[in-house]
């Protein structure tokens, strides 16, 4: 019963605070759910911590719960009960929780709101927190976790793209560069990873391919990106909710990257 209602929670949270992973996960075999909605609300929660309240020294506590949560799943003994980190230790391994572990000290970096220095720093952030919760979930749905780090440079720039605007306006530097010309730039670069997915789609297991359904649409973004940069700022790069469901039902009815 527990159980059942914490995974109930998890679900809920993600409606709440990431539509389009609720939507992904949704789009899955309800098997895969169980793996999806505990990481899914463990990455919300993570995310959110840093922007919850203005102090960097509370904010970084709170991600310290989290790795203390993880140390507690890896070491294999008695983990806290809560609503996400129990049903997250039942979805995951200790050899999980490394990567997981990064994608909270990524997250790290938003506290202070510290610009990026260079491009490498803005991939190896992406790579850390988009790629790392595919890595997971590719992984404990089947395999094909070796495309995660592409998958997570596609994703994870069109979703920080798209957030550009907002976090303009809570007075954040999102981008080490935001000239037009460096923005197509990495948007190519992107599709570039995006590519990769693709090319390397076939030897992705079905069972797994849901922990890319997120992906869905991301080529579209990045392609529009690439060719209007100021569709960046003027926060015209995210589909309507239509064609977003559109492309989902396609990659989940396909079984093809879109």
């Amino acid at each position: 019963m527990a159980e059942a209602l914490d995974f109930t929670a998890c679900a809920a949270l993600v409606e709440k605070g990431d539509p389009v992973r609720f939507r992904a996960a949704m789009a899955a075999p309800v098997a895969a759910r169980g793996v999806l909605f505990p990481l899914y609300a463990f990455n919300l929660e993570v995310a959110r911590a840093p922007w919850v309240t203005k102090e960097p020294m509370i904010a970084r506590m709170r991600l310290q719960w989290w790795r203390d949560a993880l140390a507690e799943i890896a070491a294999g003994g008695v983990v806290r009960r809560h609503e996400v980190v129990t049903p997250l230790a039942l979805a995951v391994r200790a050899e999980d929780v490394a990567v997981l572990d990064r994608l909270i000290a990524a997250r790290d970096r938003d506290v202070e709101g510290e610009a990026f220095e260079d491009e490498a720093a803005l991939w190896s952030y992406l790579e850390a927190t988009g790629g790392g919760l595919i890595e997971v979930a590719a992984r404990r749905l089947g395999g094909g976790e070796r495309l995660a780090p592409a998958a997570g440079r596609a994703l994870g720039l069109a979703a920080w793209l798209m957030a550009v605007p907002a976090l303009e306006a809570a007075g954040r530097q999102p981008l080490p560069d935001g000239r037009a010309e460096t923005v197509a730039r990495l948007a190519r670069e992107a599709l570039e990873a995006w590519a990769e997915v693709r090319a390397g789609w076939s030897a992705v297991p079905a069972a797994a391919r849901p922990a890319f359904f997120p992906m869905a649409g991301v080529g579209a973004v990045l392609r529009r990106a690439a060719a209007n940069p100021a569709r960046v700022k003027d926060d015209a790069l995210e589909p309507g909710p239509f064609a977003a469901r559109v492309r989902l039902a396609l990659m989940a009815g396909t079984g093809r990257v879109w």
